[in-house]
């Protein structure tokens, strides 16, 4: 039995990590990870930078 409660759930911290780092965008531009995701004109959906203002789809 683990001596504490970390022992015990430790592991699942790092599936936690490892899959919010999987799925996390950056910007092609300038590599930041503030990405906001936005409806575009017809529908579809894009993407925009709240660092530098690049967007892309």
């Amino acid at each position: 039995m683990p001596a504490s409660i970390l022992g015990e759930v430790g592991h699942l911290f790092e599936a936690a990590l490892t899959r919010n780092k999987a799925t996390r965008l950056s910007c092609p531009s300038c590599g930041s990870a503030f990405v906001a995701q936005v409806l575009g004109d017809n529908g579809g959906i894009s993407y925009v930078c709240t660092a530098c203002g690049h967007s892309w789809s």
